[in-house]
């Protein structure tokens, strides 16, 4: 900068005052532009801008795919909830507690369904057989039509003491007491078949009363099962978010569920049912009673 100024000075005593006002214009000029190459050469160099990227490769692996993969990534694939898929996700023990819950209520449903068909038989059958008796024909006709296959419990009641009412009179005498010891006989073989044939209907009742009775606790073993093992899965991955936990918990749920659903229709089932029965029951005590009635005064009779 002093050189320059010298050297300004000696060309001004040359040049005069106009040329001096220009050259001196010039000079500040030129000083200026080499201060600022001095301080842009005393900073240090910025660094490289980054190349720019397009977004869809930077963020977005396939661009051109469906925009729900960025999403699924992020949030992670939910877990399917159905029926089917809990009982495959579900641990074996479980497994085999929904198996053994689903066969107990198809199986209750088959019982069910066989006795709603079986009694509405029965008491077709014994309005057809109580027509056929009251309508004033003799009771030994009855019997030979009838003949030794009876088809339903009233009708094996009737055959049964008919059967001992013919044995009986073929050797009976006339003595009072052969007459009593008779009617006990007949009362005695009616109420052996009668207990026979209602043994044979209440048949498979009892699983229905298990099923109502265990199913619940089958369910509830199921759901403590699997709800440990979903707590096991917390600890071994140190994750409590509710996306970890509820699957596990929601198969656990669904064993209870499904015994439940074998419980109550089972427990419903079986008081209808035993309620029919006995009211079958009461009419075949009512049939009996009336024809031990019957079959005395024809014992009167023939003295």
């Amino acid at each position: 900068m002093d050189a320059i100024t010298q050297l300004t000075g000696q060309m001004a005593s040359h040049l005069g005052i106009a040329g001096l006002d220009h050259l001196g214009q010039t000079a500040s000029r030129l000083g200026l532009m080499l201060e600022r190459g001095l301080d842009v050469q005393s900073s240090p160099p910025l660094p490289a801008a980054a190349p720019s990227v397009p977004v869809a490769s930077e963020i977005l692996p396939n661009a051109s795919g469906v925009g729900a993969a960025a999403p699924g990534a992020t949030m992670g694939e939910k877990p399917s909830l159905s029926a089917w898929s809990m009982f495959w996700q579900a641990d074996i023990i479980v497994k085999m507690v929904m198996l053994s819950l689903v066969g107990a209520s198809i199986w209750s449903w088959t019982i069910v369904f066989e006795k709603i068909v079986r009694l509405r038989d029965l008491n077709k059958k014994a309005e057809q057989f109580e027509e056929k008796f009251w309508s004033g024909g003799s009771l030994e006709d009855l019997f030979d039509r009838i003949g030794q296959r009876p088809r339903d419990p009233m009708t094996a009641v009737f055959v049964a003491a008919m059967r001992e009412w013919r044995h009986s009179a073929q050797r009976r005498n006339g003595a009072a007491g052969a007459r009593a010891m008779l009617a006990q006989r007949v009362e005695r073989v009616m109420g052996i078949t009668q207990n026979r044939e209602l043994e044979t209907l209440e048949r498979r009742l009892g699983f229905l009363a298990s099923t109502g009775a265990v199913a619940p606790f089958v369910g509830l073993f199921g759901t403590v099962w699997g709800i440990m093992n979903s707590f096991h899965a917390i600890g071994m991955s140190n994750d409590t978010s509710l996306a970890t936990v509820a699957p596990g918990i929601a198969e656990a749920l669904f064993a209870t569920a499904l015994g439940l659903v074998a419980a109550i229709p089972a427990v419903i089932a079986y008081n209808k049912l035993s309620a029919d029965i006995d009211r079958y029951a009461g009419r075949l005590e009512a049939f009996s009673g009336e024809f031990g009635a019957i079959l005395g005064r024809q014992l009167d009779e023939r003295e």
